[in-house]
């Protein structure tokens, strides 16, 4: 991060003097209340993943000392953080793509390595969380504060001078946030500088992404997340993998990045790579046979099958209540199959169970990895009725169930988040931020998805059209097969490209 005449540049871009005063202030305040000490020293090993060395080899970049040194020779560091979910899905993806390509992909979750890292990360982990559910909750805060701010666009006139005397100060779409927090992430500097400088990572996250910068790597890939450019996930000094053809230009002009509307210096080419959608590579490479698996289930008259997924933010309480109180009779007629994912959260165990106590023996319950593979194995070519309900103890198992699971179900029923960038059919019910709107609005015009609804009669409504009918499923599935045939899914294995050298052939 530069600093010329007291104001950080992006790009050549500069920001204010008062901006970049703001950002180093930021970074003080954090240094003292965390007790940042600029000399700690990271003795890094690597142990098989406990949750990831079974699935795909995976080795965990630990911090005790206690595992094998770490040998670089044809190994990928794959840095993630829990941020809801949608971090840890990217992620994910670049493991997958990186096992497929002959590489042993290292896992560096900065949540998991004890330190300054986990200290300040589980901090703005908890306010952002708490205002999401704060948006689901409450409506006006939803239109009028927290879309305002995850987009950088005021829904109400002077807004903006409403941030700047309220607690929100860094609308995530400008200059000056990215500057915040790459001067953040430079407190991870230490914990990056203890891997081989030199060695491939893949990021899915921008604090991952400027600690590896700040620490000194220099072969850093960004799988970059949303579809909507926001300043703060620029990078200088790392290359960008984008998913769609709209985000790369936005990103190359850095459009709207500037909080007083002014055109920027666009950021260098080679800076930023049109890669498509970040995908395990299990899921691309099946695509073919799992479309035709759920058209013939829709001909044989199969019950549909419908997977919903619970954000890591826990929020939407009340659409999952409407959704499930209207698939119970659909089930009892054999209509539909539904798949519930509480991901990691027992606390929407508890509550599900409450709202379903008149229907306990519907319930068909999957809490471990080994029952939740077996089942989905035993389904692939099987018939499968009533309600199961898939709860695991870790934020791994929690995420990946629903990877796993998306070869098997014909409707995954999701907020725009991550999960619109996976190739299954979808019905996106409201989004949780402004940004997530563009994920909605990516997937339907590629044709493997519903438009938003942003009701939830909408929804319900789009649930009821796949259930009965025959075109919506059979239209996203052909869609799903020409997307993977002009490589839209290959976001993943370019990404693992630029980040070593070497090319993937199917």
């Amino acid at each position: 991060m530069q600093k010329k005449n007291g104001r950080y540049e992006l790009y050549g871009n500069p920001i204010t003097e008062s901006q970049s005063r703001a950002a180093d202030k930021w970074q003080d305040m954090l240094a003292k209340k965390f007790s940042y000490d600029p000399n700690e020293k990271y003795n890094l090993s690597v142990k098989d993943h406990p949750y990831g060395g079974g699935i795909f080899g995976l080795k965990d970049i630990v911090r005790d000392g206690s595992g094998a040194p770490l040998n670089k020779e044809n190994g990928v560091v794959v840095s993630t953080i829990r941020m809801g979910f949608g971090h840890y899905r990217i992620a994910m993806a670049g493991v997958s793509a990186a096992k497929a390509m002959g590489f042993t992909p290292h896992w560096l979750d900065l949540l998991s390595v004890p330190g300054i890292t986990t200290d300040v990360i589980n901090w703005c982990n908890t306010n952002y969380s708490k205002y999401s559910r704060i948006s689901q909750r409450y409506s006006w805060f939803d239109k009028y504060v927290w879309e305002s701010l995850t987009t950088g666009e005021p829904s109400l006139p002077g807004l903006n001078t409403l941030f700047n005397n309220w607690i929100v100060t860094w609308p995530w779409r400008f200059m000056k946030t990215e500057v915040k927090d790459y001067k953040m992430s430079e407190l991870f500097r230490n914990l990056y500088g203890a891997l081989p400088s030199d060695m491939p990572i893949l990021t899915s996250h921008m604090w991952n992404c400027m600690g590896a910068v700040a620490g000194g790597m220099t072969n850093v890939v960004d799988m970059m997340f949303d579809n909507w450019p926001m300043a703060f996930q620029l990078t200088e000094g790392a290359k960008h993998a984008v998913q769609s053809p709209s985000g790369y230009y936005g990103f190359r002009v850095m459009r709207g990045f500037d909080d007083k509307g002014r055109t920027l210096k666009p950021i260098p080419a080679d800076a930023i790579h049109y890669t498509g959608h970040h995908v395990d590579h299990e899921l691309v490479e099946n695509i073919e046979q799992d479309c035709a698996d759920r058209i013939s289930r829709m001909k044989a008259k199969e019950p549909r099958r419908f997977l919903v997924t619970m954000g890591g933010a826990g929020a939407q309480r009340e659409l999952f209540k409407a959704i499930i109180e209207h698939a119970i009779p659909l089930i009892q007629k054999g209509k539909i199959t539904l798949f519930v994912n509480l991901g990691d959260h027992k606390d929407n165990w508890v509550w599900l169970q409450e709202e379903l106590a008149h229907h306990k023996d519907m319930i068909h319950t999957h809490f471990t990895w080994e029952d939740t593979r077996d089942f989905t194995d035993s389904i692939r070519a099987n018939s499968a009725s009533g309600l199961h309900v898939f709860l695991h103890d870790n934020t791994f198992h929690a995420v990946y169930a629903t990877n796993y699971l998306m070869r098997v179900i014909d409707v995954m029923i999701t907020k725009p988040s991550e999960l619109a960038f996976y190739p299954v059919p979808k019905i996106f019910n409201a989004r949780v931020g402004g940004h997530e709107m563009w994920g909605a609005i990516r997937g339907a015009e590629i044709g493997d998805s519903t438009v938003e609804t942003r009701t939830i009669p909408q929804t319900l409504q789009a649930i009821d059209l796949m259930t009965e009918e025959q075109d919506l499923l059979t239209l996203f599935c052909d869609q799903i097969v020409k997307n993977k045939s002009i490589g839209i899914y290959d976001g993943a294995y370019k990404s693992v490209e630029l980040a070593t050298g070497k090319k993937f052939t199917r």
